[in-house]
């Protein structure tokens, strides 16, 4: 059987784009707190020594922007880094009310101004657009191998540097695997790519090392790495990290927050968005589905597609995809789909619990594959085996 080979990539916290999406998810943490009905698009942009916070609320809190960024920045260890250090920043709030016209779009949809008194239609979607969510028996979680050991590794590269196990790193990092595969099988890890932040006086060689024993290890389990190579930080010394070395802007990393390429994305970002956008919410929701599908052994792969219209409730259209790996009809599978899960966004926001202020620890090491957040519980995969005659 002929290998192919699949590459995705993962970041640390410390990354710019992702210290942007921390932000972004911490005030809309801090409103909901405060106003579980609140409606929040926060977007940041974060470069040296300086944060710009702009966006909409609907609600009547307005937290205190300049403590949520500062303890934010200072909670990924952006203490003492040259360019961009907590007590140091700069910060702009541009943070204003919500449209008037998306508002009411929103909170009276289409069905309830047609005259639906359903409760579960009288919230309508925040925004028009497609959303994809996808599982695979690839791994234990249910995802795309290459994606979940990229963020296994870039977790795993934060957690020696807070735990002061390896000191000398810095915030800023990324990673990237790339996996061989035999057919649909993964089979083995190839290659790993390690690049992080560090003080000034460290040799490659040193950390090459350390990086092996510390971080590969314990994330790469040895069956899987027969022959791998490992390279770390190729372009050479990688002193000036962060939003001093790069700007970083929230929702740029939609690949790595997701599938890692592996599956299909719709394009809208996550980070600083309330449940209300569709965006967000209904890819958690397609995740949820997907993931029960394959958990039930309904199919080996499942990708799921959600559409919608700006102040609809009920979705646009659903596709679902099982790329011949179905283990019953495939149209049997869409039917349970239909039957089994409730994509307007209102049931999505009840069923996923997403009113509370569960958002901030989303924002690094991907929204998807890890079992604290409740869009990944397998509650329903039981009652789809059963109804599917399994």
């Amino acid at each position: 059987m002929q290998s192919r080979y699949f590459t995705s990539e993962s970041v640390t916290e410390g990354h710019p784009d992702k210290v942007a999406d921390r932000i972004s998810d911490a005030v809309l943490d801090a409103v909901l707190g405060e106003d579980p009905d609140a409606t929040v698009a926060c977007e940041v942009l974060v470069t040296t020594n300086r944060v710009v916070v702009a966006g909409e609320l609907g609600t009547h809190v307005m937290p205190d922007i300049d403590a949520v960024v500062r303890t934010t920045v200072c909670d990924i260890g952006y203490v003492d880094v040259e360019g961009f250090r907590s007590d140091d920043l700069k910060i702009e709030n541009l943070i204003h009310q919500q449209s008037a016209d998306i508002s009411d779009g929103v909170h009276k949809s289409l069905e309830a101004r047609n005259g639906s008194s359903d409760e579960n239609d009288q919230l309508g979607a925040g925004d028009q657009g497609l959303m994809f969510g996808f599982a695979t028996n690839q791994t234990a979680e249910l995802m795309p191998m290459p994606i979940h050991l990229a963020h296994r590794l870039a977790e795993r590269l934060t957690n020696v540097r807070k735990a002061d196990t390896l000191d000398y790193l810095r915030p800023d990092g990324k990673t990237q695997v790339t996996v061989r595969y035999e057919g649909r099988v993964p089979v083995e890890v190839t290659q790993v790519l390690i690049s992080t932040q560090h003080v000034d006086d460290v040799e490659n060689g040193d950390l090459e090392r350390d990086l092996f024993d510390h971080v590969v290890i314990s994330v790469i389990p040895e069956e899987l790495r027969p022959n791998l190579t490992l390279l770390v930080n190729p372009s050479g010394r990688f002193v000036i990290g962060g939003p001093h070395g790069d700007a970083g802007l929230t929702g740029r990393k939609i690949i790595v927050d997701t599938y890692g390429g592996y599956a299909r994305h719709g394009g809208g970002a996550f980070s600083g968005k309330d449940a209300t956008k569709v965006d967000r919410s209904a890819a958690y929701a397609a995740r949820y589905a997907a993931k029960n599908v394959v958990a039930a052994g309904l199919a080996d792969s499942c990708e799921l597609q959600l559409s919608y219209a700006i102040g609809q409730a009920n979705p646009f259209s659903i596709y679902v995809e099982t790329f011949g790996t179905e283990s019953i009809k495939a149209e049997l599978i869409e039917e349970l789909v239909r039957e089994y899960f409730d994509f307007r966004p209102q049931r999505i926001i009840r069923d996923l619990a997403l009113q509370k202020p569960v958002f901030t620890p989303t924002s690094a090491y991907g929204h998807f594959g890890r079992e604290e957040f409740r869009w990944e519980q397998t509650d329903k995969a039981e009652i789809l085996r059963s109804a599917a005659g399994l």
